[in-house]
């Protein structure tokens, strides 16, 4: 889930930029104090996307010594782990790994599936990691799992609520709603957080159990994991200056046209 959360921040950050240029253009002007706000969040996500690129390119070099492929390594980690029902494909892409609860596929991207690498590894692990979550029934899974239809509806309608209130003064009362409703995805990516880092751990401690991996190879699958968590620290870092700043603009802290 690495690029896919990547591209999704890329793709939540976009839609932002774009409803916040609409509102500039319709009713504010000058310059804001606030867009600060969007520049911290802006930095935090290209900075995150670099560095788990970065290192997952590094490790990408540096071969596993036991031979084992990305989707060999996922295919053992579910059976030892007793999840019979979960297969491993290949997907196209690169770092489009994920797991599909719904159809029980760990996808493994073309960069991952078939290589060797230590980072390969350690991306494979970590989807089985979430697999493995979904078999015992993970509560921080089911909390996301809730979240998400909520937060997908407020990412879509969110901001065209906030401008329908902001521009027909009947409907000034729905402000907060859209608010409310863009709110969601924050909530989301915060409850993101704890999934992924769960799978992370998973993913680590079972390449040293199962002595898939050497230490030294543990500890570099370690270093990309860790970089793909900061891409998820990231997103919510800037999912909650996206709310923050809509509330300091709608709450008296932004300049509105008169």
């Amino acid at each position: 889930m690495i690029l896919m959360m990547t591209q999704t921040m890329t793709e939540s950050m976009g839609a932002y930029y774009s409803g916040i240029n609409g509102l500039m253009r319709y009713g504010f002007r000058g310059l804001d104090w606030t867009y600060i706000l969007v520049l911290i969040g802006m930095v935090f996500s290209m900075i995150a996307s670099a560095g788990v690129k970065s290192s997952f390119k590094k490790f990408a070099r540096v071969a596993n010594r036991a031979g084992l492929t990305g989707a060999e390594t996922a295919a053992r980690i579910l059976k030892a782990k007793g999840v019979y029902d979960v297969t491993v494909q290949p997907i196209r892409g690169e770092l489009t790994d994920n797991f599909n609860p719904r159809t029980k596929i760990v996808s493994l991207s073309e960069v991952v599936y078939n290589s060797t690498s230590v980072a390969a590894l350690g991306v494979a692990a970590h989807e089985c990691g979430h697999a493995m979550q979904y078999n015992e029934g993970y509560f921080p899974l089911k909390v996301r799992a809730a979240i998400l239809p909520v937060a997908n509806f407020g990412s879509k309608f969110g901001f065209p609520i906030i401008l329908l209130g902001l521009f027909i003064s009947f409907f000034r009362p729905l402000i907060p709603f859209g608010i409310i409703l863009f709110a969601f995805g924050m909530l989301f990516q915060l409850a993101t957080l704890p999934v992924e880092f769960d799978a992370s751990r998973r993913a680590l401690a079972t390449l040293d159990e199962m002595q898939l991996m050497a230490p030294d190879e543990v500890a570099g699958a370690r270093k990309v994991l860790k970089s793909a968590a900061l891409t998820y620290v990231a997103s919510a870092a800037a999912a909650i200056l996206q709310v923050l700043r809509l509330v300091l603009i709608f709450g008296g802290g932004g300049r509105r046209r008169s």
